[in-house]
């Protein structure tokens, strides 16, 4: 089954309250998880207490006591943490009560839509970063660096903290803006660019004899953020290799069934499981990276090992965004909504 474009859909009948409320609790999944991310970043990033901290400090829920209460203040902003998600979850349902004409494919698409958009802008940050650090990192070992930026802003960016700040961190902002005004996901042209990455470390080592720690990170850095953020787009187009015994024999129903509940018991609680392991504390093996400007022990690689970090929660989120629209689009088929795309078309052989 391809991607769902909007002009493939059909508005949905009103007064289709089961329709509403799949759609409410199809988003809200997708609200919870960007109130998980954003408390995440408030909680280690900007050192509000979290919601579990506030349980502890209230003794809710048989939450053991803290050893040290909360100071004055930090329960309001625990409060408004919770909130957070009321507020999230409410103009989910907002949205959806004040939409009834639409129906599950419309909500779909965009939602995968939504997908390819997190995708883009990956994959237009791991190209311009990997090529703004590489630069960097050539110029730094070589000794030519402060030849152009000077002695203080050469020593400045040998820190991680400060090259993921200045250099890192802008880059991903000039990403979404061409994330947003582009429509490919350029997967063959990062294949590519991988191979020539590779190629020149061959043609660097045996011909001039020439070796430096950032031309592999910068293999290792291309090379996960294609095997990891294609993953979202791979399930959109049917990419990903089926173990099949049973599932081709289905009818369409049967087919329609195995992937709402595969999707629903199977993807989305492994995305779950990513993130909440990979982001539960100041330790855990996003977070801590991130936190920390984590790179490399390499002394002239690139400083983008904590952005490797990263990789694990943009392909969990792309896959949950996916996954529920792959939710919505196999409920609609059970359902018997207009607008099902057709299969692509295969020539004979």
């Amino acid at each position: 089954m391809t991607a769902t474009t909007l002009g493939d859909v059909q508005p949905a009948k009103i007064g289709d309250f089961g329709g509403l409320a799949l759609r409410i609790f199809a988003l809200s999944i997708i609200a919870i998880c960007a109130g998980f991310l954003l408390n995440n970043y408030l909680t280690f990033w900007q050192d509000w207490p979290g919601i579990g901290n506030l349980f502890s400090h209230l003794q809710w829920f048989g939450a053991e006591a803290l050893n040290k209460p909360l100071p004055e203040g930090a329960p309001l902003l625990g409060w408004l943490q919770i909130l957070l998600y009321v507020v999230l979850i409410g103009l989910v349902a907002a949205y959806v009560i004040g939409t009834p004409q639409r129906g599950l494919r419309v909500d779909s698409a965009n939602l995968s839509a939504l997908s390819a958009f997190i995708i883009r802008a990956a994959f237009w940050s791991v190209l311009l970063i990997g090529i703004a650090d590489t630069v960097i990192s050539f110029l730094r070992v070589e000794g030519f660096l402060s030849y152009f930026v000077g002695d203080k802003l050469t020593t400045e960016l040998g820190l991680s903290r400060f090259r993921g700040a200045f250099v890192h961190y802008p880059l991903i902002v000039v990403s979404l803006v061409i994330a947003y005004f582009t429509r490919t996901l350029g997967f063959a042209w990062l294949a590519l660019l991988v191979v020539i990455a590779e190629l020149q470390i061959v043609i660097a080592r045996f011909i001039f004899s020439y070796e430096q720690a950032f031309m592999g990170d910068l293999v290792r850095f291309w090379y996960a953020a294609l095997f990891l953020f294609a993953s979202a787009y791979t399930l959109t187009e049917e990419g990903h290799v089926r173990v099949d015994v049973l599932y081709t024999g289905f009818s369409e129903r049967g087919k329609a069934w195995t992937n709402s509940i595969g999707a629903l018991l199977l993807g989305l609680p492994l995305c779950w499981i990513i993130l909440s392991m990979g982001m539960a504390g100041k330790a855990t093996v996003i977070n801590s990276p991130l936190l920390s400007f984590e790179t490399s022990q390499s002394g002239f690689g690139l400083y983008v090992k904590y952005l490797m970090a990263g990789f694990l929660a943009v392909f969990a989120v792309s896959m949950m965004v996916q996954f529920t629209s792959y939710f919505l689009s196999s409920v609609a088929d059970l359902r018997g909504e207009p607008g099902k795309p057709k299969p692509p078309e295969h020539p004979a052989p």
